[in-house]
């Protein structure tokens, strides 16, 4: 009788340790354009600021798993448009980075807006407890200073209209505009300044892990 107690025991803790494995990993999902898909670089794979911070995140002893979903040259519209492919695998943060290339070819901030926030309720729809980091951008004054003011301000803007919402202000603060960090177009970032953007990247992150259960 003992023995048998014993066996039923070691049968449900077995069964509830395949479940845990069984279980997919946590997933951050990196949403974005050139940026994110580290364009120009040699090996985008491990050297683009997603793949450095999947280091960052297994060295801090986070469980979970980097999906770089990058396109090089991606709008908000596009975005908008491949969101719900994507959303097919199981997303817990949705780190969002894209309108740079609406605002180099100075297209409406309005409709810019609204297509980041359909990818934010899209994700929320099917994933309701997900995470959202706002990946803000900045441009050059190439469109005069009113739409370079509401440019930057739609980012805070989605963040303060999502509840939970995390705002980093300027994904290329302290790269943007260095000679030294951009490759010859000087829009996007060599190594070293994929190196810098995951540093910058990583605090405002892992706030974010540390909150979830």
């Amino acid at each position: 009788m003992f023995i048998r107690a014993v066996v039923a025991l070691w049968l449900v803790a077995f069964a509830g340790l395949a479940r845990a494995d069984d279980a997919p990993p946590r997933t951050i999902l990196f949403f974005g354009d050139s940026l994110t898909a580290g364009y120009g670089l040699e090996n985008p794979a491990t050297e683009a600021y997603p793949a450095l911070l999947q280091e960052k995140i297994k060295a801090a002893g986070y469980g979970y798993k980097v999906v770089n979903a990058g396109l090089s040259g991606d709008t908000t519209a596009g975005g908008l448009n491949r969101i719900g492919w994507v959303l097919r695998q199981r997303v817990d943060i949705l780190f969002l980075e894209l309108g740079g290339n609406d605002g180099l070819r100075g297209l409406p901030v309005d409709d810019a807006r609204r297509n980041l926030q359909g990818i934010i309720d899209k994700t929320r729809a099917k994933y309701p407890d997900a995470g959202v980091v706002i990946a803000g951008m900045q441009i050059p004054p190439n469109f005069g200073p009113e739409y370079v003011e509401r440019f930057k301000a739609m980012y805070a803007d989605l963040a303060k209209a999502n509840p939970g919402a995390v705002l980093l202000p300027f994904l290329l603060d302290g790269v943007g505009g260095d000679v030294s960090l951009n490759q010859k177009d000087q829009i996007h970032p060599t190594a070293e300044g994929h190196r810098k953007v995951a540093e910058l990247v990583w605090p405002v992150l892992e706030s974010v892990l540390k909150a979830r259960p």
